[in-house]
């Protein structure tokens, strides 16, 4: 009776285990240290109808708590304008404000700064010019690749997020520079859902995928596009997005890394860890996939449990249990 109650303690263990385990968007407790070194603006533009507007605010929220909180971007540094400005800290999303927070960055950057603008939105294209939709009068791409260009930042990302936003690619497109736009053309008109699994990417535990420890701006992309084929999969949906990554200066964006592309994205870093905090990280990766495997041993055992002898069933399980436990014990000292 005692082992039999033992086993059913195990088995309720498991169940809790499992549902508190399910999503892989697990973004660790601790605040990273500050870089100076980075810098960001987010631009949420115009939403149109309530739904959006408030799509859009939380997108802008959830990316900058991300940025400052798990990447080390500088409060002071990461630049929010928005449709509706909560307080004097928050810059309304217009044509003149976007053109003043540019100028400022002018004589705030340093040559070997890295510069990130995200872009949260709606877009439009007219067949001609591709434009971000900002509160009044909106700026066309050749105008953010003028304000780009006067900076004196080398490495620059820009993540567009917004609708039509394919079309930015090309005229964005510079040595050194890498270029994400939530669309592959001007075509795809319709309210993306990139930028929500663009944000799930940058707080996921799996997101590292070569292991290095750090979390690259081309390992955010492919987490993020899969992502994103992946609830048009189970909707049922034709996609009416198509995400593409452009690197290596010749205006062409792709979906996957092929043609010269992703090498610089690849070695741009969101993160700013040492050596000791990036193989902090693998060694946590490491015991992710422990805990996922053993997890996997522990459901199989129970599905054949009518095949296997009492003894033995319970012996297993017994000691699956005890290797998940230590397991967890030290993910929990990690601080995940």
């Amino acid at each position: 009776m005692k082992v039999r109650f033992s086993v059913t303690v195990l088995i309720s263990l498991l169940l809790s285990l499992s549902a508190s385990a399910q999503t892989s968007v697990t973004p660790r407790s601790q605040i990273a240290q500050i870089d100076q070194n980075k810098s960001a603006i987010i631009i949420n533009g115009a939403g149109g109808e309530e739904e959006y507007a408030t799509q859009f605010e939380k997108w802008t929220k959830d990316l900058g708590d991300a940025l400052k909180q798990r990447y080390g971007f500088d409060p002071a540094k990461v630049k929010i304008l928005t449709e509706k400005p909560a307080d004097a800290s928050t810059l309304k999303s217009t044509a003149d404000e976007v053109r003043r927070t540019f100028g400022l960055l002018k004589s705030e950057l340093q040559p070997n700064n890295v510069f990130f603008l995200f872009l949260i939105g709606h877009g439009s294209w007219d067949g001609k010019e591709a434009k971000f939709n900002l509160v009044g009068p909106d700026l066309p791409a050749s105008e953010y690749n003028n304000l780009l260009n006067a900076l004196p930042t080398r490495r620059v990302i820009v993540i567009n997020m917004s609708s039509a936003s394919g079309e930015f690619s090309k005229s964005l497109s510079a040595k050194g520079r890498v270029v994400i736009t939530a669309t592959r053309n001007g075509q795809e008109t319709n309210a993306t859902h990139f930028p929500g699994f663009f944000i799930d990417a940058l707080n996921a535990a799996d997101v590292d995928t070569d292991q290095d420890g750090h979390i690259s701006v081309l390992e955010a992309f492919v987490y993020a596009n899969r992502l994103t084929a992946e609830f048009y999969t189970r909707a049922g949906r034709l996609a009416t997005e198509h995400a593409l990554l452009e690197d290596n200066g010749d205006g062409v964006g792709h979906e996957r890394v092929e043609g010269g592309e992703g090498l610089l994205a690849r070695a741009t870093y969101l993160d700013s860890l040492s050596l000791e905090q990036a193989a902090e990280n693998i060694a946590i990766a490491r015991l992710l996939r422990e805990r996922t495997r053993l997890e996997g041993e522990i459901e199989q055992l129970i599905a054949r449990k009518a095949s296997l002898a009492e003894a033995e069933y319970e012996a297993t399980l017994e000691r699956l249990f005890i290797e998940l436990a230590k397991v967890n014990r030290s993910i929990k000292q990690s601080g995940t």
